[in-house]
Parts: structure tokens; sequence; C-alpha cells
């Protein structure tokens, strides 16, 4: 299965001009090969970007379109992981990120991960199988 991150679904709702071919080129390409997958993180994230949650939900409808995952419990202590290792290294947040629940998601439930913002996910959860842009130096 296939978790679609925020960024990649918001690039397709908004039309973003940087982003919008990569993201709908990559997300009916994820849609050939496996389910796609959205968790309650993801469609948080989303809903401000709708004026109601009727106009996102037709977004993700037909509801076979993105299945909607719990997000369980053995998430917390990856999540912790990550958002400690983000910590010693100089992260200033003072509590987990999106990401991190997200990436935690991912690398608990074996799931693969459709991102454009690869780099916080390669640092916290090399495990995780990402498709993504390659990360430009």
């Amino acid at each position: 299965m296939i978790l679609v991150d925020t960024n990649v679904l918001l690039d397709i709702a908004t039309h973003d001009s940087e982003w919008f071919d990569w993201s709908s080129a990559r997300l009916l390409a994820a849609r050939k090969i496996d389910k796609l997958a959205i968790n309650p993180i993801i469609y948080t994230e989303l809903v401000p970007a709708y004026p109601t949650t009727v106009e996102l939900d037709r977004l993700l409808v037909p509801p076979t379109l993105f299945k909607r995952l719990p997000l369980p419990y053995s998430v917390a202590p990856i999540a912790a992981r990550a958002f400690a290792a983000y910590r010693q290294q100089g992260g200033n947040r003072t509590a987990p990120l999106p990401d991190f629940f997200i990436g935690a998601h991912a690398e608990a439930e074996k799931l693969i991960l459709l991102t454009r913002d690869p780099a916080r996910y390669q640092t916290y959860f090399p495990w995780v199988h990402l498709i993504c842009p390659k990360i430009r130096s």
C-alpha cells in the first residue's frame, strides 16, 4: 500500500506551478501499482486548504481511491525516536512534527510513502521506501 503525503495532494488540489505535474504523474503511476492511502494526520493537514470537509472529501472520492487508515499506537515509539533524534541534531520544535507521525506510520506498517519532500523522511525513517524526487544538492 502507498501512503500519500499531504504535499502531493495539495500540489494537485492547488495546481501548484512547480509541483503539479510531478505530483499528478506520480499519483497516477502509484495508483497503477498499489492501493493508495491516507491517515488522520494527512487528512488533518488537508482540512485548512478547503472551505468545508465536504469539498475535501470530493478530492478523496470515491472512498475506494484512498483507503483511510487508522493511526495505530505502534507509531508512537517510532515517532518519538525520530523526534528525539531531531532534537539531538539541534531541532528547535518542542513537539513532534506531523511528518514524524506520517513517517512512523509508513515504517510501522511497511507502507511505501509518496512524497515530494523526502529529506526529513530519509533522515529519520531510512527504512521507509519512498517515491520521491531526487534530492537537489
